[in-house]
């Protein structure tokens, strides 16, 4: 055996005449400049050594190559390109096996399809991600995999950014076979000394005839796409990619495919996503918690079986934990179990459960109960009753008296004082917020509500709860709404300032959806129910300020039964079973009548209007958050509203967009906004104080 250290971050060696090379960058060995020199010195050595006949690409540790280096991104480029290094793989005389464990995502995978041959190991994963990131596949995946396995298949892995497992690649073609053993050397020894046996010889991708398309089948996946993505470039820019492969030759595809993927890593939208990327990684990286412990969280205990508490049960289930869930009485009880039961078993539909382990958690995993006694062993305790101090407040008296010491206590409320809450209790250093969104066991966003008392290792436990859960924890500070609510309470109120202006319903929607949000906020009032947003304003409306403008439209439909999609009728109507509305005359009846009665001339607005003055809100508000310390950073604020408002995430997120169309110019439209409501439009000082210094939003992230 030989062997040579090529560079620091991946290794050579030979056994029996098979060209080890590991690539040796915890913790997902990422392609750095240090690996794709260390691998481009590999292949060198491997293409000189007479000792070695055929190689093994293989990654150390838990993944083979998860992807390129993003911290890379926007800076001056390294030799050797990726796209040219896995043309020099390619091109070896002798053949080269890439051995494809945990994840071959993006530039990993594009390794792997340079390769002549890719064994993969149970387990292993394998995708294109980049359309994620607002970029295509830059180093040949666009142009390698549609001669593998078709356009078709290709687009739906490029353009979903979803990596499929082993056995998918296999029936697709990506890889030519799975191996049984777990080991990524042990297997590539054994595959190569195969293929030493038949005889094998290089096998390039790259000399495979061009994949045929039938005719329609690109402007098919144009439009769908078009739909779909709502203004992201980067799925159309894939197609145009996958084209390129079908009508010209290799080299010039991948010069195709270089063009358009530097378009896109200059574009603002690529900006955006990595903003998102990076932002959802940092969001957890609290300095309070540096070396704080979180304590142990085995049983949980949630009061309240409706919608929210159900959903929080099976978010638990589904990850491990027992829960005993507390209902009011029996037969409320019985529902409750109904509701899980039925969550489970799409679950398990999906292919998220087997059947073995759904009937598990269902004998063995969670119970209910009607008296709170059941929850004196319990470690973390969830209430997710009505939203009403008094209901709250007994719940927490209860919990006090019989949970354990040390069990945390924690609220799901949306608006309510966790202070209050926290205070009635003999132990507020163990209690904390956490909101979830609905449905629970699907919305990826908690917000961690951290009262005045809380210990640091309550606050801890939430952030590892939430990762255990599969969501994305921001914290949060105590006021009315916290973090998400409150800044949507201000948004919908410019909304609904709008229409009494001039505006219909219908045009907000319509613009905010060609902004890149999946639905408007009338439509996602339907939706919710009309009686929820009924009730918080009646809740209001003893404290509201007296300048507060306040429309009365959505009320007057509350007062008519019509709450939205649950009955038919709401902003929109509502065919018989469908989800879909279409616009009701009788709603802009309503609306000119209250025009009328406050003496209002409507004035027609554009859609450029709209998404001003609708995002100005929301920026206004969301400094306010941060200048207050509710929300720690703007990325706090991005990360809330990508994960749980539907926010679109080509835009990155509320702060860094205003950060793109400048702060100048926002504060601009809010001081001429203020000349018609100095109330509601009085910019944040925040604004004032960045502008005047020249500084961003992004410069309060560090």
């Amino acid at each position: 055996m030989t062997t040579l250290l090529t560079q620091a971050a991946v290794a050579y060696d030979v056994t029996d005449g098979v060209a080890v090379i590991t690539v040796q960058n915890p913790p997902v060995n990422a392609l750095s400049v240090a690996v794709r020199r260390g691998l481009d010195a590999a292949i060198s050595r491997f293409a000189a050594d007479a000792e070695a006949h055929i190689a093994v690409i293989i990654g150390a540790g838990r993944t083979f190559i998860a992807g390129a280096d993003i911290k890379e991104f926007g800076k001056p480029p390294q030799e050797p390109r990726l796209p040219d290094l896995i043309q020099r793989i390619e091109d070896t005389e002798k053949p080269v096996v890439a051995v494809l464990h945990g994840t071959a995502l993006g530039g990993g995978l594009e390794v792997a399809l340079g390769a002549h041959y890719r064994l993969a190991l149970p387990g292993a994963k394998v995708g294109l991600p980049e359309v994620t990131l607002g970029l295509i596949p830059g180093a040949g995946g666009t142009q390698r995999l549609p001669r593998l396995i078709g356009v078709d298949a290709t687009l739906t892995l490029i353009t979903s950014g979803r990596p499929v497992p082993a056995q998918k690649a296999l029936e697709l073609g990506i890889v030519d076979q799975i191996s049984q053993d777990s080991d990524p050397r042990t297997a590539g020894l054994v595959y190569a000394q195969h293929l030493l046996g038949q005889g094998a010889v290089a096998r390039r991708s790259s000399e495979m005839d061009a994949p045929g398309v039938a005719a329609g089948t690109l402007d098919e996946w144009r439009g769908k796409l078009a739909q779909k993505a709502r203004g992201q470039l980067s799925p159309l820019v894939c197609v145009d990619a996958v084209e390129a492969a079908t009508t010209l030759d290799f080299a010039s595809g991948m010069k195709r495919e270089r063009e358009l993927f530097l378009s896109l890593l200059d574009s603002p939208q690529r900006a955006a996503l990595i903003h998102a990327f990076f932002a959802e990684r940092k969001v957890s990286k609290l300095p309070e918690l540096q070396g704080i412990a979180a304590r142990e969280i085995t049983e949980v205990g949630i009061i309240g079986g409706g919608t929210m508490g159900a959903g929080i049960a099976v978010s638990c289930l589904l990850n491990g934990l027992d829960v005993t869930l507390i209902e009011r009485n029996e037969d409320a009880a019985a529902q409750a179990t109904t509701t899980v039961t039925r969550l489970l078993g799409d679950s398990l539909r999906r292919g998220k459960l087997s059947k073995a382990q759904h009937d598990g958690i269902l004998a063995d995993d969670f119970r209910t109960a009607t008296d709170y006694k059941a929850l004196s062993q319990a470690d973390l305790v969830i209430e997710a009753v009505f939203e009403s101090m008094d209901v709250k407040r007994d719940v927490f008296q209860k919990l006090d008296a019989e949970c354990k010491a040390g069990a945390i206590l924690a609220s799901n409320t949306s608006y309510l004082d966790i202070n209050e809450i926290a205070a009635i209790t003999n132990r507020p250093q163990d209690v904390i917020g956490l909101h979830f969104f609905s449905p629970a066991h699907v919305m990826k966003l908690l917000e961690v509500v951290v009262p005045d008392a809380t210990a640091p290792d309550v606050v801890a436990t939430g952030f590892a709860l939430a990762k255990k859960l599969g969501k994305i924890a921001v914290r949060a500070g105590v006021c009315d709404g916290f973090i998400g609510n409150r800044i949507l309470a201000t948004y919908r109120a410019a909304a609904d300032h709008m229409v009494l202006d001039g505006a219909s319903p219908y045009d907000i929607d319509r613009a905010l959806k060609a902004f890149g949000f999946a639905m408007g906020p009338f439509e996602v009032s339907d939706l919710a129910g009309l009686d929820i947003g009924w009730a918080t304003r009646k809740r209001k409306a003893p404290t509201l300020d007296p300048r507060a403008r306040v429309a009365k439209f959505a009320d007057r439909l509350c007062e008519l039964g019509r709450f939205g999609q649950k009955t038919g009728r709401g902003f929109y109507i509502y065919p018989e079973g469908s989800r879909r509305g279409t616009p009701d005359p009788e709603v802009l009846g309503f609306i000119d009548d209250e025009r009328a009665d406050l003496g209002i001339t409507p004035q027609r607005m554009d859609d450029e209007t709209i998404v001003r003055r609708y995002m100005a809100a929301m920026i206004n508000e969301a400094a306010k958050v941060v200048a207050e310390g509710i929300a720690l950073r703007p990325l706090d604020v991005d990360v809330t509203f990508l994960s749980g408002y539907g926010f679109p995430r080509h835009r990155g997120g509320p702060m860094h967009y205003a950060d793109e169309v400048g702060l100048p110019a926002l504060l601009a439209d809010l001081e001429r906004y203020a000349e018609e409501d100095a109330y509601f439009w009085q910019p944040a000082q925040l604004i004032r104080d960045l502008v005047a210094n020249g500084q961003t939003f992004a410069s309060l992230n560090e």
